[in-house]
């Protein structure tokens, strides 16, 4: 019998030159087990910010090989859940086809931020640390629902359903993920059902 196709959770930002690249390659690293990480924009800018490759390669994530695309690119693909990482790409999001989780998760543009090289540096790090936080505990509140399900079949609805409350049955402890929800730096947060 085939495997079923993993889900595939998109990630939008506008230019898709630096926060859905750095986002996709946090999440595909964290969840690649489980999610078919995928990124866009609404106004691709044709390239990946160079210093977003270098603030990955620091935390042993190649992005080199990403390259920077619309989003109109998967409007036929069966895409489960989206996720903007800019206010700009959340209004600009369309429905896509199979979509049953949209996500907000507002961080700085890095690309904008002033100064020489090094500096510009320290704000693509602590933005790649921003994102990297949330996006691995939306991967372990992901795998969690997964096990969950297993154990509990009330667990087993989309990921914004999520909640210890909902589901984990005393044969399985939640993880930091569901103690932590909520909890993320510098984000803006926004979740719905579609």
């Amino acid at each position: 019998m085939p495997t079923p196709p993993l889900p595939i959770v998109l990630i939008l930002c506008t230019g898709n030159s630096c926060r859905s690249h750095l986002a996709e390659g946090i999440l595909r690293q964290a969840a690649a087990d489980t999610l078919d990480v995928r990124s866009a924009g609404s106004k691709p800018a044709g390239y990946v910010h160079p210093l977003a490759i270098r603030a990955m390669a620091e935390i042993g994530i190649d992005i080199s090989s990403h390259r920077s695309k619309h989003m109109d690119e998967f409007l036929r693909q069966n895409v489960e859940t989206v996720i903007t990482v800019c206010g700009n790409a959340d209004q600009a999001c369309p429905m896509f086809p199979g979509q049953l989780n949209r996500h907000h998760w507002g961080f700085q543009d890095p690309a904008h931020a002033p100064g020489d090289e090094e500096e510009q540096l320290t704000v693509f790090r602590r933005v790649r640390d921003e994102i990297k936080m949330v996006f691995e505990a939306y991967a372990d509140g992901r795998r969690d629902q997964a096990k969950c399900s297993i154990f509990n079949p009330c667990c087993s609805g989309t990921d914004s359903e999520m909640h210890p409350s909902n589901c984990c049955s005393n044969d399985h402890e939640p993880s930091a993920a569901h103690s932590q929800r909520g909890q993320f730096p510098q984000a803006t947060i926004r979740a719905e059902t579609i």
